[in-house]
């Protein structure tokens, strides 16, 4: 799941740590370690901590700051190991960031793992 929040979400990662914003998002992750499909994941920081980069022939452009300049930008993501489609959509559903910006689901490509690797690495080696 790829997480995509607000401007005003990530100030609000600022907040106490007993505010409803720490609230959810700690039940949210409970539910999911307790589930058993969590594999891993992590926020980001703040679009404003980016540097984009670009190979221009054989020179490297870097620019400060997001890719584009959107209402929504990537947060965070969640990998998670699960049997379908639908309770992968599920648990994006439960995502607080489903509230006040969005969660893409996107399978990863086995088809790209086998053409890097050589074969599709196991789910636990890629913790």
């Amino acid at each position: 799941m790829l997480i995509y929040e607000t401007e005003k979400a990530f100030g609000d990662r600022e907040g106490e740590p007993d505010s409803d914003f720490w609230g959810a998002w700690r039940g949210y992750t409970q539910a999911l370690l307790d589930s058993g499909m969590y594999v891993g994941g992590s926020p980001l920081e703040p679009p404003v901590s980016a540097a984009t980069v670009r190979m221009e022939g054989s020179k490297r452009v870097v620019h400060d700051g997001p890719f584009a300049d959107t209402k929504e930008q990537l947060g965070g993501y969640i990998l998670m190991d699960v049997p379908s489609l639908e309770e992968a959509l599920d648990w994006a559903a439960r995502c607080p960031a489903s509230r006040y910006g969005c969660v893409e689901v996107r399978p990863i490509s086995t088809a790209v793992e086998e053409r890097v690797f050589g074969e599709r690495p196991p789910v636990a080696d890629r913790r």
